[in-house]
């Protein structure tokens, strides 16, 4: 199903809100939706419920983000934890698909990204399903005497039934990390919720529960989602080339993960979008409740961020960004 297919039918949109920083990012997400997204699109927010899986209330506690993510458009949906839960909270996004009805098609986005530009720009074949391409090769973590990639990643597409040759990009050499299927997933879609919602979980469980041995000396935690959403899109049709280029993580959306590492490095227009947004007064009001997004929006750290890097020459690791930032003694999260 293309976008034009989805056409007569509203794209959802999915967010998870959970108590703290993503709840003030989800609606710093809800503002630059409504100014930007355009339109043929609901904006859903999934926020767990409290449960025995969380030892404190998971959700919205503020009621006035609650207030604005409605008037700004957004339907707040709960959803319950039965699988991951404060133990794993990355497994909010697998278990969070349930609120969205079957067979519409979504598009979930993680809470910490700007929409920059109209989401009907972007050519989703929702049967075709993809996720983020700006990632590094953070999993796994190749021993020296442990198995090496290729090994590691069979024995996942062996687990379930999937044929692993057609995953490769056979113009990466032999055992380098972008020669593998491997996305960072800070988006995904398809064009029903809950088949893919039942595969993103039942790989997670079944990798979480019972590893390869091949997995040995990997870490699953934050990683899991990340090791499992190659295997769930591949299953499903999807790959590595099914958008073109430069409009998710580029004209049309910014995923910035955190507040200095977007005045760091991203463009001019990234933080145009982002002041903009964030100006009027009732979103200030309530985004000045987190302190981070106070003082790097409104109080100008964010720009003292800025005039420290060049973005014509950026550090090629997010982490040497990071450490100059630390350094510097301007870095919040």
């Amino acid at each position: 199903m293309t976008r034009e297919g989805a056409a007569a039918q509203t794209v959802n949109i999915l967010i998870v809100a959970q108590a703290g920083r993503l709840s003030y990012e989800a609606a710093l997400f809800a503002a630059s939706f409504k100014a930007r997204g355009g339109t043929g699109f609901r904006l859903v927010v999934a926020e767990p419920a409290p449960g025995p899986l969380w030892p404190e209330h998971p959700g919205i506690r503020q009621p006035e983000i609650r207030t604005l993510l409605e008037e700004l458009g957004a339907q707040i949906r709960p959803f319950e934890s039965r699988h991951f839960g404060a133990a794993y909270p990355y497994g909010n996004k697998i278990e969070a698909l349930e609120v969205l009805p079957e067979g519409e098609p979504f598009v979930f986005f993680d809470t910490d990204t700007l929409v920059l530009d109209r989401l009907d720009r972007v050519p989703f074949d929702f049967d075709r399903p993809t996720a983020s391409l700006r990632r590094e090769g953070t999993w796994p973590q190749i021993e020296l005497y442990g198995p090496g990639y290729t090994q590691i990643w069979t024995s996942l597409y062996d687990r379930f039934g999937l044929d692993f040759a057609s995953s490769l990009d056979l113009t990466q050499p032999d055992e380098y990390w972008q020669r593998y299927l491997y996305f960072n997933a800070g988006f995904f879609f398809y064009r029903c919720p809950r088949v893919f919602g039942q595969r993103f979980r039942d790989y997670a469980l079944s990798v979480r529960d019972d590893p390869p041995p091949e997995l040995a000396c990997q870490s699953l935690d934050p990683w899991l989602d990340q090791v499992v959403l190659p295997l769930v899109i591949h299953g499903l049709g999807g790959g590595r080339d099914t958008l073109p280029a430069g409009l998710l993580d580029g004209e049309v959306t910014c995923h910035y993960r955190l507040l200095p590492l977007l005045y760091a490095r991203e463009g001019d227009k990234v933080v145009d979008v982002l002041e903009e947004v964030a100006a009027p007064n009732r979103i200030k009001k309530v985004l000045k409740g987190h302190e981070p997004f106070k003082r790097m929006i409104y109080h100008g750290r964010g720009r003292k961020v800025r005039a420290l890097f060049d973005r014509e020459n950026l550090p090629r690791k997010e982490q040497a960004i990071r450490n100059r930032i630390k350094r510097e003694g301007f870095w919040m999260r």
